[in-house]
């Protein structure tokens, strides 16, 4: 008789446990006083180490052999959706309907630019619906401390969440500490705040291998969600992405799919392979079942 799904994550997480024990109590360097948090999924090991502080001071990934997967269940599509409009032409008019209409079918959140916050916050002031701000945004190229100024002004302003984008170059050059530290500053600035932080991978510019390397990262460093795209790139969420993220993560952390989710079907598809959270800039429409167009 095969084994049911319960057994068999049972015994996935059992292996995987075993595989973490084994790497953390290896022969391996790590900084002075550091205490050192270790991941891995999809065969690939990451390590962050923290200083008495939190802050990262050292980080570093190699491959194994082992995996973790999880799909959560599926609720309202409507209350997955951050409601989202991003594009630098948004008038204070079309951000007033973007909240009106989230209020009305009950969106998790709105998604906007920094200087479009306060009036969200504004507007949706004893409203269950939140205020969502984007941060080094679409480019992830800017410095630390300007995301985390970015951050704070954007949250003094009434923001409750922060979609940040990852040093997406410092990755890809292999710089993890870079990375690490960028993800851990503005999660320590979001949660002194009492925020939640999403983190904006860019999975379209990403090898599968970078992926799941900057999916544990940003596990590590406390982030709440990871999240496949800004919607400004060469791609979007795909449900290879979405699944992957979700079997990197595991069930503790979000997973945002964002980026071309053009009908309801495609919404449902990202639930169903592990999505917490939708980002559209249709939302209305998807909800109806009504076509849409567009690339956010």
């Amino acid at each position: 008789m095969a084994p049911d799904e319960k057994t068999i994550q049972t015994l996935v997480e059992i292996i995987t446990h075993e595989v973490l024990q084994a790497y953390e109590n290896a022969d391996k360097p790590t900084p002075q006083g550091a205490i050192c948090k270790v991941e891995t999924a999809d065969g690939i090991v990451v390590q962050t180490c923290f200083d008495e502080h939190g802050r990262v001071v050292g980080a570093g990934a190699e491959r194994l052999t082992t995996s973790l997967g999880f799909v959560p269940q599926d609720p309202s599509i409507a209350s997955y959706i951050d409601h989202t409009l991003l594009k630098p032409e948004a008038t204070p008019d079309q951000i007033a309907t973007l909240c009106e209409e989230a209020s009305t079918y009950k969106f998790a959140s709105v998604s906007v630019n920094p200087v479009n916050v306060q009036q969200c916050a504004d507007l949706l002031r004893g409203s269950s619906v939140k205020v969502c701000s984007v941060i080094g945004f679409p480019l992830g190229a800017t410095m630390t401390e300007v995301k985390v100024y970015e951050t704070v002004k954007a949250m003094e302003h009434g923001a409750n969440e922060i979609d940040m984008v990852i040093n997406i170059g410092a990755l890809k050059a292999r710089k993890l500490d870079l990375v690490a530290r960028d993800i851990r500053e503005i999660v320590n600035a979001v949660h002194e705040r009492g925020g939640l932080l999403k983190v904006i991978i860019e999975t379209a510019l990403l090898t599968d291998e970078e992926k799941v390397i900057a999916c544990l990262l940003a596990k590590e460093a406390g982030a709440d969600f990871v999240k496949t795209s800004t919607g400004f790139s060469t791609g979007g969420a795909t449900i290879q992405d979405v699944a992957l993220m979700r079997r990197v993560v595991g069930p503790t952390i979000g997973v945002k799919a964002a980026g071309g989710i053009h009908s309801r079907e495609d919404a449902e598809n990202m639930v169903s392979v592990g999505a917490t959270r939708l980002g559209a800039s249709a939302g209305v429409k998807i909800i109806k079942g009504e076509a849409v167009s567009g690339s956010y």
